[in-house]
């Protein structure tokens, strides 16, 4: 897989981990804190994904290989790290709901 492609796909999976945990969020306010936990489960997974791309490109570029993207790379390390703060975030806040619910 080129560069170009693993960034793309660091932004297409960090986009998608930041919709999941903000359906999370919405099944919080709907009082459905098991389907929550659920989601919040699911972005981890996605972002995971996100993640491992973006370490396969550190590690390229550790080796001595050049890895270029210039303000699309940017543009995706922007959104993989916006979706992992949003994410611990609101899966913190999931427990605190669950008891001002109960």
């Amino acid at each position: 897989m080129d560069t170009e492609q693993m960034i793309f796909d660091i932004i297409a999976n960090a986009g998608d981990a930041r919709d999941l945990t903000y359906q999370a969020l919405d099944k919080v306010e709907e009082g459905h804190i098991d389907e929550a936990n659920e989601l919040i489960q699911r972005a981890q997974e996605v972002m995971d994904v996100a993640h491992n791309v973006q370490s396969k490109l550190i590690q390229q570029e550790l080796q001595g290989e050049s890895v270029t993207g210039g303000l699309l790379m940017i543009h995706a390390q922007d959104h993989l790290m916006t979706a992992i703060a949003e994410h611990q975030m609101i899966k913190r806040m999931i427990p605190i709901f669950k008891k001002m619910l109960n």
